[in-house]
């Protein structure tokens, strides 16, 4: 697929981002040697190789699962604009 202008300004509307005339063209070379690339890794034989979630064979240490802090949970519901029950009201944002 060959990457265009519009498909990188449909990106960064998408995204929100405002991009320059410069820079379109620009993110469009760019992309393209990107995309390339993945192209070219798709056609490697990956048959018999194992998935990895990291080059490394290592576990990471985990703390103990204890309380650290005291409970304050009190005090910041006196601060809070509106607690009924322990919980806190917000205002309803999906009708």
């Amino acid at each position: 697929m060959a990457l265009e202008e519009s498909h990188v300004r449909r990106a960064a509307h998408l995204a929100r981002l405002a991009v320059s005339d410069d820079q379109a063209s620009g993110f469009v070379d760019d992309l393209s040697r990107i995309l390339d690339m993945v192209d070219q890794l798709q056609s490697l034989d990956t048959d018999g190789v194992a998935p990895l979630a990291h080059p490394l064979d290592a576990t990471q240490r985990l703390r103990a699962d204890e309380v650290t802090e005291i409970d304050q949970r009190d005090a910041f519901q006196r601060c809070a604009p509106a607690v009924e029950n322990g919980l806190y009201l917000v205002p309803r944002v999906v009708e």
